[in-house]
């Protein structure tokens, strides 16, 4: 019980700040002060209407928002969300693009757990659905899963994506974005030991740590320098009574967050000053840029503690997946077992989480994979978010990606066993 007290009070704190924000809303539009002429009326208003905003958001998982996809006759068709496979943990989803023959490019993207729910990566999905069938590993928020359903750590995050590549059958071709690259690389190599025929046709890894160590960021360093136990007394807590995961031990997407704007504190707060200016002036809108990356920013989920202390003790501090050593329900995956599925890298030159050089180490370890079955990209000037969200990610890279998918979609040809000469006797 301990952690419960320190996770419902971060939940009472978030609460009581909606509140302000709503109340704060409520007197600066009531039609009694209309009449004022005292600008702080509206000051008033408007931060309570941003303020309110804000703190809802932290708690809401955000909507996919994809209403429809441009097909080759021109016509907009409707996307609808498909539940293909549900797992307590996370599920995988297909946007199933309506009256549109089915596309032969077959892509699964693999979302990070990494805080944010899968639909940061909205934004990517829509500039890969005109052009292919798309899948996703939809995770759910830790709280929100009952102690019953049992842990989920590195392991078994990587044999749900086994599951996943399974259901979906030989010709996937497989895109990880940040924190799963390692694991789907794992997942990957576990497949051509396991079950060879089920390998996807082409693996692209972005902007993940395969090896941590080939180029220090602060992400590296602060893994280094703080210990397992030091790490689970800062962060970890017990999900509260008012959600279905009461008693789960997790890292709170709220903890989470905090950290996150503080390592741009300046830059959020001159974000939320200027809109609340905005509101003031009637300048804002509902779907504007800062509420458009905001209300996905600062929607945020609990991590299982497992989860969450696995990747940084064996990702990072025991460097399994940069060393080969990688270990999945007491088998080790040999990296080296990946012979025939292409693998391409993709780093972005400017990125300060995953540094260039710790994703492309994942070619080195593909010892047994052929050097015309790898490929790497470096995007100038591209920060972390851009290499598969931004404007790096639709001019340049995601072309790129394309035309890889495109050269490896053809089934590896088996080679064939030259027939013994036999031996023909006189009789």
């Amino acid at each position: 019980m301990r952690y419960m007290l320190t996770y419902d009070l971060m939940e009472s704190i978030r609460l009581t700040n909606q509140w302000m924000g709503a109340t704060a809303l409520a007197i600066g539009s009531h039609p009694a002060v209309a009449l004022s002429t005292n600008p702080m009326v509206k000051m008033l208003a408007a931060w309570g209407e941003v303020t309110e905003r804000s703190f809802s958001r932290m708690v809401a998982k955000p909507d996919w928002n994809i209403a429809s996809a441009v097909g080759e006759d021109g016509r907009d068709h409707l996307v609808e969300v498909e539940k293909v496979v549900e797992r307590p943990f996370g599920d995988l989803i297909h946007f199933h693009v309506t009256d549109r023959p089915k596309k032969s490019r077959k892509i699964l993207l693999v979302a990070p757990m990494s805080g944010h729910y899968a639909t940061l990566l909205r934004s990517t999905v829509i500039s890969l659905l005109p052009d292919a069938e798309v899948y996703i590993t939809d995770w759910h928020n830790a709280r929100d899963i009952p102690v019953s359903k049992g842990k989920f750590d590195i392991e078994d995050y990587t044999l749900y994506l086994v599951d996943f590549m399974r259901e979906l059958g030989p010709d996937t071709h497989v895109i990880a974005v940040c924190q799963p690259a390692p694991l789907a690389l794992a997942a990957t190599a576990y497949l051509a030991d396991d079950d060879p025929k089920a390998q996807p046709r082409t693996l692209t890894l972005i902007g993940g740590p395969i090896d941590p160590d080939a180029a220090a960021t602060d992400v590296t360093d602060f893994g280094r320098r703080i210990t397992m136990g030091q790490l689970e007394e800062m962060v970890i807590q017990r999900v509260g009574f008012k959600y279905d995961g009461v008693g789960r031990m997790v890292y709170p997407g709220l903890l989470q967050l905090s950290s996150f704007m503080s390592m741009n504190a300046e830059t959020h707060t001159k974000a939320f000053t200027d809109q609340i200016m905005r509101v003031a002036q009637g300048d804002a809108e509902e779907h504007d840029r800062h509420n458009r990356f905001y209300d996905e920013y600062l929607a945020v989920m609990d991590m299982t503690a497992e989860f969450y202390l696995s990747t940084v003790e064996r990702i990072f501090k025991g460097r399994e997946i940069a060393d080969n050593a990688f270990i999945v329900g007491g088998k080790q995956v040999d990296l080296g077992k990946i012979t025939s599925v292409a693998v391409k890298t993709v780093e972005g030159a400017n990125d300060d989480i995953s540094a260039p050089g710790q994703c492309i180490a994942a070619l080195d370890l593909c010892t047994g994979l052929p050097p015309e079955k790898k490929a790497s990209h470096v995007e100038p000037g591209a920060g972390h978010y851009g290499i598969f969200a931004g404007k790096s990610w639709r001019n340049n890279i995601r072309p790129l990606v394309l035309d890889f998918i495109d050269a490896n979609a053809d089934a590896p040809k088996k080679s064939r066993k030259r027939a013994k000469p036999r031996l023909v006797t006189a009789g």
